[in-house]
């Protein structure tokens, strides 16, 4: 089941619901050292459960780029695929593409643009527009 970034009439599709997951779950695990949503609430809590108002969405951008920023620290094989059982690999394992140099760029879509991009390009019509945005599956 595809999953993208709804705002408005315009979906930015990212990928399936598990790969969607693993994003969030890799942000949590390596990035929140005290639980899921602790330090980038509106992210990991607004959009990824509900909707992140418009309101918020200036404050989520630069939180969303502090993380791309962190997440450049960390080698693909630190992929967390489910945060609630950490021991669970990717289907296809360690076999990525030699263009994946860290957990940054481990995330993108079937045209190989980056969950980054894709989300922020949603936040900058967000923002344009004054419309909440949510996570909606197909």
């Amino acid at each position: 089941m595809a999953v993208g970034v709804l705002v408005d009439c315009f979906y930015y599709e990212l990928g399936h619901s598990d790969f969607v997951h693993s994003f969030f779950s890799t942000i949590s695990y390596h990035l929140e050292k005290d639980g899921w949503g602790t330090k980038y609430p509106l992210l990991m809590n607004e959009l990824y459960n509900n909707k992140l108002s418009f309101n918020d969405v200036t404050v989520a951008k630069t939180n969303l780029i502090e993380i791309e920023q962190q997440l450049t620290k960390f080698p693909p094989e630190h992929i967390v695929w489910d945060i609630d059982d950490v021991s669970i690999k990717p289907p296809w394992g360690e076999t990525i593409s030699p263009k994946v140099t860290s957990l940054a760029n481990y995330f993108a879509t079937a045209d190989g643009k980056t969950f980054f991009e894709v989300i922020l390009t949603a936040m900058g019509v967000a923002e344009e527009d004054k419309c909440d945005m949510k996570l909606h599956k197909l």
